[in-house]
C-alpha cells in the first residue's frame, strides 16, 4: 500500500506582513522564511507524516534550493527515487507575502517544475504496483500530468487531481479518467463558469463535474467547510474550528490528509474528514509543509470531534 505523488518540488518565501499590499503599494513586513513547499511536494510530506507509505516523482534544479528541498523529503520519510535533479535549471520558487489574518498572495516561478515532462511519467510507471492512489496537481505542465493521468487509470490507480491552477482550457475527456476532483472555490468556479461560494453553489458545482464524469467531487470552502458528492450520496462537513495563522498549504494538507485515509481503506466520508482536519491544523502553523500535522496531533482532534 502506498500513496504517490507526481508534481511540483518549490522552495517558498515567505514575507510576513500586517496586511497584503494593494497595487502598487510598497509595505514593511515584519519576518522573511524560506520553507520547503510546492503542491506536489506539500501533499507527499502531509500523507508520509500521517503514516502513509509515499512517494514523490517530479523534478528539482541544479541549485542549493534542491539540496534542502530533497534532505527535507527525505526527512519526513518520502521516497525520492522519482525526483529528477535537472541541472539545466533551478528550482521551482514561490514568493508568498501572508498577512496577521492568515491570508496569502502567492507567485509561482516554475523552474525545474516547468520541465517536467511525458517521459518524466516512466519514472512513476514502476511505483504503481501496490500504489493506492496518485496525487496530481497543475503546477507542473499539463502534458506530462495527462499522461500520468491515463497511466495510472490504466494501472488501476486512484487518480486525486487537485485542478491548481486551472488551465486555460481542461478537457472534457479526462473527467472520467479522475476518481476525486478537490478544487476549491475558485478553482471550482472557473472550472463550472459560476460563482461557487457556500454549500448550495457547491453542491450545483459538484453536479456539473459528476456529470462530466468524475466519480467524485470534493469542494473545499476553507473556512465554511467541505462540500463532496458522488453519484450516490452528497454531504457537507463544517469546518473544524481553529485559530488559522496562514493558509498556505490548507488544500494541499487536505488531499495528503484524504489519500492517507484511503490508503488505510477507510470510506470517502472518513477520508474527507481526515482531510478537513488536516487541512485545519495545517493553518495553525506558518509555512507549507512545516505546519503539516503529524499523525498524533490528528487523531486527538478527531477523537476530540467523535466526543
Amino acid at each position: 500500500m502506498s500513496v504517490l505523488v507526481f508534481g511540483s518540488i518549490n522552495m517558498d518565501l515567505v514575507a510576513q506582513t500586517p496586511r497584503l499590499p494593494q497595487p502598487g503599494e510598497t509595505l514593511q513586513g515584519y519576518n522573511f522564511i524560506t520553507i520547503a513547499g510546492g503542491k506536489g511536494a506539500n501533499q507527499a510530506v502531509a500523507a508520509a507524516r500521517l503514516g502513509a507509505t509515499t512517494h514523490m516523482v517530479g523534478r528539482v534544479g541544479g541549485d542549493t534550493f534542491a539540496d534542502r528541498l530533497l534532505e527535507g523529503l527525505r526527512a519526513n520519510s518520502v521516497g525520492c527515487e522519482g525526483v529528477l535533479r535537472d541541472n539545466s535549471t533551478h528550482s521551482g520558487v514561490a514568493t508568498i507575502a501572508v498577512d496577521n489574518s492568515g491570508e496569502n498572495q502567492i507567485i509561482i516561478i516554475p523552474g525545474a517544475n516547468g520541465c517536467v515532462s511525458p517521459e518524466d511519467v516512466d519514472r512513476l510507471k514502476p511505483l504503481f504496483s501496490g500504489a493506492t492512489s496518485l496525487l496530481l496537481q497543475l503546477e507542473i505542465p499539463w502534458e506530462a500530468v495527462e499522461v500520468a493521468v491515463r497511466a495510472a487509470e490504466a494501472a488501476g490507480v486512484r487518480v486525486i487531481l487537485d485542478p491548481a491552477p486551472v488551465p486555460d482550457r481542461f478537457p472534457d475527456k479526462l473527467y472520467p479518467l479522475i476518481e476525486i476532483i478537490t478544487p476549491n472555490e475558485v478553482e471550482a468556479s472557473q472550472l463550472v463558469g459560476f460563482s461557487v461560494n457556500d454549500a448550495e453553489t457547491a453542491e450545483k458545482a459538484a453536479t456539473f463535474l459528476l456529470d462530466r464524469g468524475v466519480k467524485a467531487a470534493v469542494i473545499k470552502l476553507g473556512a465554511k467547510g467541505v462540500f463532496w458528492a458522488t453519484k450516490s450520496e452528497s454531504f457537507f462537513v463544517p469546518a473544524f474550528a481553529v485559530k488559522a495563522v496562514d493558509t498556505v498549504a490548507a488544500g494541499d494538507a487536505f488531499n495528503g490528509g484524504m489519500a492517507a485515509a484511503l490508503d488505510e481503506g477507510r470510506s470517502l466520508r472518513e477520508a474527507i474528514l481526515w482531510g478537513a482536519a488536516t487541512g485545519a491544523l495545517s493553518t495553525t502553523k506558518v509555512g507549507a509543509q512545516s505546519s503539516l500535522p503529524d499523525r498524533q496531533t490528528l487523531e486527538a482532534v478527531l477523537t476530540a470531534t467523535e466526543n
